[in-house]
């Protein structure tokens, strides 16, 4: 949309525009949304979405794990409730005891910044 741009990679556009790739929007939307379903702010029933590992924490895990259910159709891979599962797990304490959405939203922001992601 931008004249001068349109010759350049997706990537250098981004890069110039200030803007994020649309995997990685994705991936923060659904980690907001587990957020939000994991606290309570949405009502709905989390035990219909996710199922918590019980092998407790330590390092790099937090104590809000999911456990990965296992698909055997790729169809289910791909739902909400499995696809969120491994970037959730990936995330620190900090991150998922934040207070408020937007916290957490600037705390992950915060954390793939860090990581040069």
């Amino acid at each position: 949309m931008v004249h001068t741009l349109r010759k350049l990679p997706y990537e250098s556009r981004l890069q110039r525009l200030g803007l994020t790739m649309l995997e990685r929007r994705r991936i923060k939307g659904d980690l907001t949304e587990t957020f939000k379903i994991l606290t309570d702010i949405e009502k709905v029933n989390k035990e219909q979405f996710f199922e918590f590992s019980d092998t407790g924490y330590h390092l790099r895990r937090h104590s809000r794990r999911l456990s990965v259910n296992r698909c055997r159709l790729d169809s289910r891979k791909y739902f909400f409730s499995n696809r969120v599962v491994r970037h959730w797990n990936g995330l620190t304490q900090q991150i998922v005891n934040a207070q408020s959405v937007n916290a957490f939203k600037n705390r992950l922001d915060r954390h793939w910044k860090d990581m040069g992601i």
